[in-house]
């Protein structure tokens, strides 16, 4: 045998299975192609569907009342009726239910972070006699309705005379256990050397928890507050039951207490009442929404 031969052998691979291969690589590449079509199409379909009522809402909000019951409806109005907003306004006190929405919201979110991440370092990073039944029965708390929990709470505020105070509308709130097991979770996926060294260097542990594991910890504290926030901002059924009082009252209340005061809604208005509420959820999911991502992407259920 030559040495040209040698190097550059001859292929024997007959026509008929590099056929075969070929349209082996064709059909593949057909059926994943038509897989990407159906998922995009299904992505379409899904947005649609969540943003749809949006638009309805906005476009809604600078109609005038005629325009609102015109058949068929019309999606984009004829012309803005942009005083719509400055009549949702000053119909109701929007700007003391804006203030209390955002208090009630923002001291409940602060206060779950805290909290939550106390507790967390305690069942992530810390040895005591039985911690894992005591941390199974906290988490089992998330599996009660909050409609049961929800006379003793309401006799318990009462009892303490917070009824129309901040303390009902927050304290109540301030302890997480799905928050607790969400932040457990990534705390446990800290090295333990880290710790380690970080205790050679003299560093104790509310330290280690405040300068080294919270800062790698961002995106899933993130997420944690942003859960938290919008679930105190579109809270309806406590503070109505817990407040009395005009002034104490909360954006959800306030916008089925604009609707009762109407009477007949006038649904321009009203949209546009809802479009104000609406606007600071969706700002601060943008401001957040990378790190909520993230955040969720990196949360493992270690342990």
């Amino acid at each position: 045998m030559t040495d040209l031969e040698t190097s550059h052998p001859v292929s024997t691979i007959s026509p008929s299975t590099a056929g075969k291969r070929a349209g082996f690589t064709h059909s593949r590449r057909v059926q994943k192609w038509t897989g990407g079509i159906f998922w995009y199409i299904s992505l379409i379909v899904i947005s649609a569907a969540v943003i749809l009522p949006f638009f309805w809402m906005l476009a809604t909000s600078l109609k005038n009342p005629q325009e609102v019951f015109t058949y068929p409806p019309t999606w984009i109005p004829k012309v803005f009726h942009f005083e719509n907003y400055i009549e949702a306004w000053h119909a109701a006190p929007f700007a003391r239910y804006f203030t209390n929405s955002f208090l009630v919201a923002g001291a409940v979110t602060f206060g779950q972070l805290v909290s939550c991440c106390l507790a967390a370092f305690a069942f992530a990073r810390m040895n005591f006699k039985g911690k894992g039944l005591m941390f199974t029965i906290f988490l089992s708390t998330t599996m009660i309705s909050t409609q049961v929990t929800l006379v003793p709470s309401y006799l318990i505020i009462e009892k303490l005379d917070w009824i129309d105070s901040y303390q009902g509308l927050i304290v109540p709130f301030i302890a997480n256990a799905f928050g607790v097991f969400m932040i457990r979770q990534a705390f446990m996926g800290i090295p333990d050397e880290l710790e380690d060294a970080a205790r050679i260097d003299g560093c104790g542990r509310l330290r280690f928890l405040v300068q080294i594991i919270l800062p790698l910890t961002k995106p899933v504290l993130a997420a944690q507050g942003l859960f938290a926030f919008m679930g105190n901002w579109n809270s309806y059924l406590w503070p109505l039951i817990v407040t009395n009082k005009q002034e104490m009252r909360t954006l959800q209340i306030g916008l089925r207490y604009f609707v009762s005061q109407e009477g007949s809604t006038e649904w321009g208005v009203y949209m546009a009442a809802a479009v104000v509420v609406t606007i600071p959820v969706i700002i601060i999911y943008f401001l957040v929404q990378k790190s909520f991502v993230e955040g969720m992407a990196t949360t493992g259920l270690k342990g």
